[in-house]
């Protein structure tokens, strides 16, 4: 499950853009959580079960955010690197522990989405792209959205193209994913531009 965030030579080149915006990760840490007495004594912790039905746990550093289930699931948003990742969820077992939770050995906390950012260094004409490729995967309503959606079926990533060459991708599990993804994206643009 581990994710190298670190490039080498030839990534730097080939994928020198590339950023991770967000990591979304969940699993279970748990059998049970009782929630009142996390959000009592773990600071940043906070739980209004009127207004959602987890606890809220927001941690300063790493910057991220987790929602804690009474199921012993927790869902943490807001890392940036796998390192944040793995040290907020550290922070989140430790915290339990403390608060009196027990904890399971081993956890199955997984990555579910990473969200990235990526310049390909020229502006994108959407336009030409729907014209020649008239593809089902691909959606272009500039009223709507000024960015137009390629839905990648291998592997399965949703990348928003905008105008300017920015491009978003969305639902990788690793940067593998990610990278896998700009390569389908440059050839798609190199065969219409």
């Amino acid at each position: 499950m581990s994710i190298d965030v670190r490039m080498g030579d030839e990534d730097d080149q080939h994928y020198g853009s590339l950023k991770i915006e967000n990591i979304v990760a969940s699993g279970g840490v748990a059998d049970s959580i009782n929630l009142l007495a996390v959000a009592e004594q773990i600071e940043w912790c906070e739980l209004n079960t009127k207004r959602f039905p987890g606890a809220i746990y927001r941690i300063p550093d790493p910057k991220m955010v987790a929602l804690i289930f009474s199921s012993g699931k927790v869902v943490i948003t807001g890392a940036k690197t796998r390192r944040d990742l793995d040290r907020g969820l550290e922070l989140i077992r430790n915290s339990l522990n403390d608060a009196g939770v027990m904890i399971h050995p081993e956890h199955d906390v997984r990555i579910n989405n990473m969200v990235c950012s990526y310049d390909m260094g020229q502006s994108i004409n959407l336009t030409k792209i729907i014209l020649t490729l008239q593809l089902e995967n691909i959606e272009y309503e500039p009223e709507q959205f000024p960015g137009l959606v390629y839905r990648i079926a291998d592997p399965k990533i949703v990348a928003l193209l905008f105008s300017s060459g920015k491009v978003v991708l969305t639902g990788g599990k690793n940067l593998q994913d990610v990278k896998s993804g700009i390569d389908v994206i440059k050839k798609l643009l190199a065969d219409v531009l």
